[in-house]
């Protein structure tokens, strides 16, 4: 594997670390701003939607430069967004910010997983995006922790200048070390590229991701309250617990993206499989401190990690260009978004179980939609 492709897996560790920092800094920022600790929650899904319809606006706009270029504007947006996040005298003004991150870090990721397709045969294709994907595991696993203790070292603003900082740094090494040729320019219009989603199977398989995610975030987002007031874990254990979350969903991510491309089909089905059986545990013996942390770790396991394989899939159908693997981003970050909302909905109407049977029932969903396509394979290959 090319150092790029490294190299583009830092790139995003800085984006996710941007989107998931105001959840940690979240007292800090709202006596900052003079707001409310749920406006500054608003931050977080304001990320997110940029992302989802930022994201793919950007791409079209990037849409015949090329993608080294395309990639270096994207840098220097998200610098500019998170400068601004670092200076922002008030509630306005950062949400400017978070819009502009947002939209810049959908397109980036957009861009990086076709970069990093285009400079390996295309069997390794799941294995460059295994890659790649690891920033954002990382992101996930170390990113938040960090920029939580650097906020509560050195204020929530110094976090956004460190993380501008490394940004910079990554977007340097981009410019020496990724070569100028790679993925080249789109040598067709702009109109025949967006006649790939004319095909209502690519939809499908876009959809069928949503609610992979969706299901696991429906219960990733409240792990917390979850491992506290279920599990009767102390909340001063609960960061370790979700540090090891975060371990596992490397672990598993660097499975995954070895058996994507060959197994595509198979390993989706199987992990979210077994993502729906172990939130139906978690449902059903939350209160077992020993099978909450199982549970929970096996969601780690095969729950968000089946990206690569989505991927995989979702290039099978549309191709590997910007705009599809940028329009498939946005439906997992909507997947992101619908997860953790309606998980926060379920808990008002039914209590803190009703995230993970929600997550269940999206995993449950996409493994029956997977189903019919694995058995028709099978039935060719037989």
């Amino acid at each position: 594997m090319s150092r790029s492709i490294y190299l583009l897996a830092v790139g995003i560790f800085a984006l996710v670390t941007s989107e998931f920092a105001v959840s940690g800094l979240m007292p800090q920022m709202a006596a900052g701003l003079d707001v409310s600790v749920s406006q500054v929650g608003y931050l977080v899904t304001l990320f997110s939607l940029a992302m989802s319809v930022g994201g793919p606006i950007l791409a079209i706009l990037l849409y015949r430069w090329r993608q080294k270029s395309a990639l270096m504007l994207l840098f220097a947006l998200f610098l500019v967004g998170n400068v601004i996040a670092a200076w922002a005298p008030n509630y306005a003004v950062m949400a400017a910010a978070r819009a502009v991150t947002g939209a810049a870090s959908g397109a980036f990721m957009g861009v990086a997983v076709t970069v990093a397709g285009a400079m390996v045969a295309e069997h390794l294709r799941g294995r460059a995006v295994g890659i790649v994907m690891q920033g954002l595991m990382l992101g996930t696993a170390f990113g938040l922790p960090l920029a939580t203790w650097m906020g509560g070292q050195w204020g929530w603003r110094a976090t956004f200048i460190g993380i501008g900082v490394l940004t910079l740094i990554v977007a340097v090494a981009t410019l020496i070390i990724v070569p100028a040729s790679v993925g080249g320019r789109a040598t067709e219009s702009l109109l025949t590229g967006l006649t790939v989603f004319r095909n209502p199977r690519l939809w499908g398989v876009m959809a069928t991701s949503t609610l992979i995610i969706g299901g696991a975030f429906a219960a990733f987002s409240y792990f917390t309250p979850i491992l506290q007031e279920l599990a009767g874990f102390d909340l001063s254990i609960i960061p370790l617990l979700l540090l090891g979350y975060g371990l596992v969903t490397v672990l598993g991510t660097e499975i995954v993206s070895r058996f994507a491309s060959r197994y595509t089909l198979p390993v989706l089905v199987i992990g979210t499989g077994l993502s729906a059986l172990a939130l139906v545990a978690f449902a059903i013996w939350a209160q077992v401190p020993a099978v909450a942390v199982m549970a929970m770790l096996v969601v780690g396991l095969v729950g968000v990690t089946m990206n690569p394989a989505m991927t995989v899939r979702v290039q099978g159908v549309g191709g590997p260009g910007v705009l599809v693997n940028t329009a498939h981003l946005s439906m997992i970050t909507l997947g992101v978004v619908i997860g953790s909302a309606a998980g926060g909905l379920g808990i008002d109407a039914f209590g803190l179980r009703a995230p993970l049977w929600l997550g269940a029932g999206m995993a449950a969903l996409a493994v029956l939609v997977m189903i019919r396509p694995l058995l028709a394979t099978k039935s060719r290959q037989s």
